[in-house]
Parts: C-alpha cells; structure tokens; sequence
C-alpha cells in the first residue's frame, strides 16, 4: 500500500539546515498495524504528515497504492487525503460551534455529499464509537474520550484505507485512552491500515509492527511474533 524510497523532509532554521526526515526507505502493507515511537526531535510527526500527504518530502519517492505522489496536481493531493486518509490528533480538532453529528457530516459536506446521506453516514459513524445518543451534543459538552470518539467516527466517514493517529491518547485519562485504542485496533481487525504515533511504549507495543526513529531515521523495524 506504501512505499518510502530514500525519503528526506529538511528544514531551514536560521543559518542551520535540519533533516527531519533523512534517507527514509519503508514499506507498509494494507492491513498492517504500524506504531511509530522515538523521542522529541525524531521526526515521528514529520513522517506522519508525510504519509498523510499533509507535508511533502524534500527528495525521495512516496508511492501510495502505486502512484508516486509526487507526481499528483494538488487537487489530486485534497481528493487522496479526503477520500483514502483519516486523521486523528491528540487535540481532537473538532469545530466548537458544530454538535457531535455535524462535526463527523463535515468531510462529507466538504465532499459534496447528499444531506439525507451525510446524515444517515454520520449517524452510523457516531454509533460505531458509541456515541449515538450523544449526537446533538458539542465538543464543551463531551469528555476527552468521547470528543476523541467523534473525531475517530469523523475520520471514518469518508471509509478510507489509511488511519493516521498523532497521539491519539495524549489528551486522556487511562481509561479513555484504553477504550481508544480498543477502537482503533477493532476497525484495524476489520482491514484498515493503522499508523499510531506514541510516545507510550506500552500502546507502541500492541502494534503488530514497530518502528523506531531517531535523527529522521530508521533504527529499529520489529514485528511482533504471532501467537
């Protein structure tokens, strides 16, 4: 599904050029359950933006299903990211003003979607999380775990390939962070691609494949042996 080909993503700051990014080569197959850890600096958000096609490399080759997306216009980038991607921050993201319902309908109505589609897609959403019943309320009037639960059915809408996860945990308590993860790793069960960003070794543990960077690199690619 992924292939990473002597990827390099640098930055200049000031005088100083930092790769962030630095001669990366990955493959990642549909289905798989990647984890990405390593400390502050290591280019784990970098990568993740990259994958996301929210950033674009600064050399190197990032093929996406077999299209080198290099070679995309940038609305060709917007229709990938809405249609194959899903996002999920550690800071949810959710608009203050929209209920539970119309934050997951937004990719959808952005999209173009029919009304009594958006609505019946996103109700489902909403109930996959468990949340139907919370449909009507806005983010101030949820928990951490429950906002973070609209914001995984909203990153589901649009029924991509690939899930993205930048700390998805970081904002909430062990128990809501336990049940999002339950979450993910059930629509991971049922053939999504998942890539968690985390900096709690225990969540990057459960990934069936774990990658460590360190500098913008690579330095440990380990599978967890079947049991």
């Amino acid at each position: 599904m992924i292939r990473l080909e002597g990827l390099t993503r640098t930055f200049q700051v000031g005088d100083s050029l930092v790769r962030a990014l630095d001669d990366v080569n990955l493959e990642i197959g549909a289905g798989e359950y990647l984890s990405i850890m390593g400390p502050s600096g290591s280019g784990k958000s970098t990568l993740l933006n990259v994958l996301g096609l929210l950033d674009t490399p600064t050399a190197g080759a990032y093929w996406l299903d077999g299209v080198n997306t290099s070679t995309m216009t940038d609305d060709e980038l917007a229709q990938t990211r809405q249609r194959q991607i899903g996002f999920v921050f550690q800071s949810f993201h959710l608009v203050a003003r929209m209920n539970a319902l119309e934050n997951v309908e937004l990719p959808m109505l952005l999209a173009g979607t029919p009304p009594a589609e958006r609505a019946e897609r996103g109700r489902l959403a909403l109930e996959g999380v468990g949340l139907a019943a919370r449909r009507d309320h806005r983010p101030d009037q949820l928990s951490g775990g429950e906002r973070q639960r609209v914001a995984i059915a909203r990153a589901m809408v649009m029924q991509p390939k690939l899930l993205l996860a930048d700390e998805p945990t970081g904002n909430l308590d062990t128990a809501s962070g336990a049940e999002i993860i339950r979450i993910v790793e059930k629509l991971n069960s049922e053939g999504l691609t998942l890539v968690v960003v985390t900096h709690d070794r225990q969540i990057g543990e459960r990934a069936g494949r774990r990658l460590r960077l360190r500098d913008g690199r690579v330095v440990e690619d380990l599978r967890r042996e079947a049991r």
